[in-house]
């Protein structure tokens, strides 16, 4: 009843909200994408999305097929797996940013590695600008990780979500205008470090360093006890923290992609890199969803 590639379009518009970023993902045209969309709606009998020429929003009708959608392809890959007879092997070096480690990406890899447990899965957790690094000095075959929006696009790469970076803090935290901006921050090549400083001195704003940690749990508890505010992304705003309001006067840091970027094909890793990197995309909306939770 229901077309697995109109499925997979379908998962693509809901985790970018976007037509046309589900359509560079997918590498076809934003008509096909509309097409694809308007035939499982036209299965269904129910409206998936609401979307107007700024927004695009799940309807309560495509919440529901989310969950459904995903099911569907999950059975789908199983029986193309078993009757093909395929069963990857090798050694998986995947790298993941510290952005993800409060959200259900865990979740994503333990189901791999029970689908697929001949592949000896090694697991490197880093700041998003080393994993860049050690992709492109060949110690990595696949990542997750943020990018800004203007940097060279890596290639192979696919785009996972897009999303808008906020500032953050406690509940209730003020900040006083005469004073600098009290920052809690990656250590270099940190991308949010990088952004939250150009904003600050873009608007003139004095800013110090109130806290500096290569962990996030090490800049949550930071946060968390008011000892400052940083910069994250808007869906994946930590349980205990909030968006610092208008009021505080703070300049807008930017925005971030987050990409799942292949490294250099190695022959015995590249069946293996090209199934996680396809269950890290159809379970996108788990990892942001997962952050708020």
């Amino acid at each position: 009843m229901y077309d697995p590639t109109q499925l997979r379009t379908f998962l693509s518009v809901a985790q970018t909200l976007s037509f046309t970023q589900a359509a560079r993902r997918l590498g076809l045209r934003q008509s096909t994408v509309s097409q694809h969309v308007r035939r499982l709606e036209e299965a269904t009998g129910r409206q998936l999305f609401t979307r107007d020429t700024h927004s695009v929003e799940l309807t309560e009708d495509g919440e529901a097929m989310l969950g459904f959608a995903r099911r569907i392809l999950d059975v789908h890959e199983q029986a193309t797996q078993f009757f093909t007879g395929t069963r990857l092997r090798g050694r998986l070096r995947f790298g993941a940013s510290e952005d993800f480690v409060l959200t259900r990406l865990p979740e994503i890899l333990e189901r791999f590695r029970h689908e697929h447990p001949e592949v000896d899965l090694e697991l490197t957790v880093e700041l998003s600008g080393t994993l860049h690094e050690q992709l492109a000095a060949g110690r990595l075959d696949l990542v997750l990780a943020k990018r800004r929006p203007e940097d060279p696009r890596p290639d192979p790469h696919r785009l996972v979500w897009h999303d808008e970076l906020v500032w953050i803090g406690p509940p209730g935290l003020r900040l006083d205008p005469n004073r600098p901006v009290p920052l809690i921050v990656y250590p270099p090549p940190g991308i949010t470090r990088d952004l939250a400083l150009r904003a600050l001195e873009r608007q003139g704003r004095q800013w110090r360093v109130a806290c500096t940690s290569g962990s996030l749990n090490g800049l949550l508890a930071a946060a968390r006890a008011g000892l400052g505010v940083m910069v994250h992304a808007r869906r994946l705003i930590p349980p205990g923290l909030v968006r610092m309001p208008e009021r505080a006067g703070l300049p807008e840091p930017g925005e971030v992609d987050f990409v799942v970027v292949h490294g250099r094909r190695r022959p015995s890793a590249q069946g293996a890199a090209d199934a996680l990197a396809a269950a890290i995309l159809a379970g996108g909306d788990r990892l942001h969803r997962g952050g708020r939770e």
